[in-house]
């Protein structure tokens, strides 16, 4: 055994996630679908470089009211 090694430790948090994952065993199939839902989409990347191309700069203070001097 090396000086170094230490017992073995899993946080609580670790812990909870672990009984949660065996307590629900299709959570894993679940979390995938949601990220599937919101996250992995195909892009078209034509439309976006129109969007881009589109964009209208803006201006530094953009809460501020433009008025004119005298």
């Amino acid at each position: 055994m090396s000086i170094f090694a230490r017992p073995h430790y899993t946080s609580d948090a670790t812990q909870f996630i672990e009984q949660l994952k065996q307590q629900k065993p299709a959570l894993d199939a679940q979390q995938q679908a949601g990220r599937a839902l919101l996250w992995d989409k195909n892009v078209d990347r034509a439309l976006w470089q129109e969007y881009r191309a589109g964009r209208v700069p803006q201006k530094p203070y953009v809460y501020q009211t433009e008025t004119k001097h005298p």
